[in-house]
């Protein structure tokens, strides 16, 4: 049963942009929303308006692909429910949905409470070349690569830990200059594998961050708390002076903040740290405890 995203019921016009997966839909979307006047888009479980993700949960974080075909249709309740909230507070005039067949758009549609709206349908064979299609098919199956309309800064803090990278393009619309920027990232369900990033690596990683600051005595202690949004991290340092104590403590902050997220693609949420005493001691020191994670 499908419930009304607006009290009036006045309801948005739907372009409904399909074509098989992995033939590019994702990578041409912005595009289309231009050329259509657009700034809402439904991708693969993402509200995304004016490049923000404002609601949703991605398909892509999915652990198997029919997994990520039911996030994607908005199966989940909480999810849909989710959604229609931030698009009653958008009220947009016309949403551009993401899908690869018509069936899969109405029940995207009915999930959301969009089942009067009208439909203009756009075929991904109105957009792109047979070749330019080829071509993303194959960087599909041989990298496992897929599209996200929304700059690399909104999709990292719901891809913590995953391999995103910006894809950046200027072209002309109506007279305009237009500048969009899209992600790459490889999907948790692809056949290529995944990595995994061993809680040594976190250490080490926080340690040579600290190491070359003389300031730094040792580290005492480090705590990782992993959370699917990202990591929060707890340190414990001894100091070799008093001396500018607060501006010490937080260049030690924005450095491994900098290095984690540089050296791992996680999305570090906070960085603690706590000055324990004054040490004299003339080599830096590493603590014994290599790390401990925190259940979530």
């Amino acid at each position: 049963m499908s419930v009304d995203i607006s009290q009036e019921n006045v309801q948005p016009l739907i372009y409904a942009f399909i074509g098989p997966s992995g033939t590019g839909k994702s990578h041409r979307a912005s595009l289309v929303a231009v050329d259509k006047g657009v700034d809402t888009i439904i991708d693969d479980g993402l509200l995304i308006h004016q490049g923000r993700i404002l609601a949703g949960y991605s398909a892509k974080r999915e652990a198997t692909r029919m997994g990520a075909v039911r996030r994607a249709i908005m199966q989940d309740p909480q999810h849909a429910e989710e959604v229609r909230q931030a698009l009653r507070a958008l009220e947009p005039k016309a949403i551009l949905i993401l899908g690869t067949s018509r069936n899969m758009i109405f029940r995207i549609q009915d999930a959301l409470g969009l089942s009067d709206a009208p439909i203009e349908w756009i075929f991904i064979e109105e957009i792109a070349t047979e070749a330019e299609r080829q071509l993303a098919r194959r960087i599909r199956t041989e990298e496992g690569k897929h599209v996200i309309p929304a700059p690399t800064m909104e999709v990292q803090k719901s891809f913590s830990g995953y391999l995103v990278d910006p894809l950046r393009f200027i072209f002309r619309r109506k007279g305009r200059q237009v500048e969009v920027e899209k992600s790459i990232v490889r999907p948790t369900y692809s056949s290529l594998g995944r990595f995994y990033i061993a809680d040594s690596a976190l250490t080490s990683i926080i340690q040579l961050s600290l190491q070359p600051m003389p300031e730094i005595a040792k580290i005492s202690r480090i705590v990782v708390q992993s959370a699917s949004e990202g990591i929060l991290v707890d340190l414990e340092v001894a100091l070799r002076s008093r001396q500018q104590l607060f501006r010490i403590l937080e260049r030690a902050q924005q450095e491994v903040e900098r290095q984690l997220e540089y050296m791992t693609s996680l999305n570090v949420l906070s960085v603690r740290i706590t000055a324990k005493g004054i040490s004299c001691q003339a080599e830096w020191s590493a603590p014994k405890s290599r790390i401990a994670r925190m259940p979530t």
